[in-house]
């Protein structure tokens, strides 16, 4: 999506809360993102992501903004939830303001074509109803 992402994601075998996995992630991506826009001389993209840092994160010695400071999730504790939620997903760029695709299977970023055909697309997709280890399928 062109201003934000879905994603189902299984936690095993961890200790870390969902708060601390998301910000870590959002902080490594953060990172190659600023690299990337340096390595492509972005200098005005740049300078507005510095201008957004506020000044107490200015003081901690943050030096760019990439993220809107929420993110809401969803815990899937079963699989009519968990599908309902991937449906959304799949057809999130299809409706709206998006018209991104025609066809969910068609949108490169969406795991629609894994879970129709079991087709990978451009990034991996495990389906969630092989994993044993999460909870999900514990309690099915």
């Amino acid at each position: 999506m062109p201003n934000h992402v879905h994603v189902t994601i299984a936690f095993c075998k961890t200790k870390k809360g969902i708060n601390t996995i998301v910000g870590d992630g959002k902080r490594f991506i953060g990172y190659e993102i600023v690299n990337r826009l340096a390595k492509k001389e972005e200098a005005e993209l740049l300078l507005e992501l510095q201008n957004a840092v506020n000044a107490s994160d200015k003081k901690k010695g943050k030096l760019h903004e990439i993220w809107e400071d929420s993110f809401d999730w969803k815990e899937c504790n079963n699989t009519m939830f968990t599908f309902q939620k991937l449906n959304y997903m799949h057809n999130n760029p299809c409706t709206g303001k998006w018209q991104l695709s025609s066809n969910p299977t068609e949108y490169v970023h969406s795991s629609a074509l894994f879970y129709s055909s079991g087709q990978q697309g451009i990034y991996p997709i495990l389906n969630f109803m092989e994993l044993d280890d999460i909870e999900l399928n514990k309690t099915l």
